[in-house]
């Protein structure tokens, strides 16, 4: 089952959560995911620290996300005009466990990113 957000959700989140449970056989070296994002994406990660300008490197460490992720099911989401707030629930391997992620966004794309997760979690359920 698609991860839903609500209906207030922009399009580009809606295009973002396809592709985190599309599978890494269609993520195409984030040939999709790129278009969303921002080219300095400033993202922060519990296992990758804050990294001012990530978009290349994003790309690379979500596909072993997508690689693990099994399903999504959003708990709940929040948007406003600059930004947006999304809790979900991933199906790894191991089990679930709950992510929460901040976006910012600037012309239709995600400039910012703060993920939140337990990155010692992520890892004994299976993450990479």
């Amino acid at each position: 089952m698609p991860a839903t957000l609500s209906s207030a959700s922009p399009q580009t989140l809606k295009d973002y959560y396809r592709i985190l449970e599309s599978g890494i056989d269609s993520y195409q070296n984030g040939a999709d995911l790129r278009p969303l994002l921002g080219d300095h994406l400033d993202f922060t990660g519990s296992l990758a620290g804050h990294l001012p300008d990530a978009t290349d490197g994003f790309l690379g460490g979500v596909a072993g996300f997508i690689a693990t992720v099994k399903q999504i099911e959003i708990i709940h989401d929040v948007h406003g005009p600059n930004g947006s707030a999304v809790l979900y629930t991933a199906t790894m391997p191991g089990g679930p466990m709950t992510f929460a992620e901040f976006f910012t966004f600037d012309g239709g794309r995600i400039a910012s990113l703060n993920l939140h997760y337990s990155g010692p979690e992520y890892i004994e359920k299976g993450g990479r």
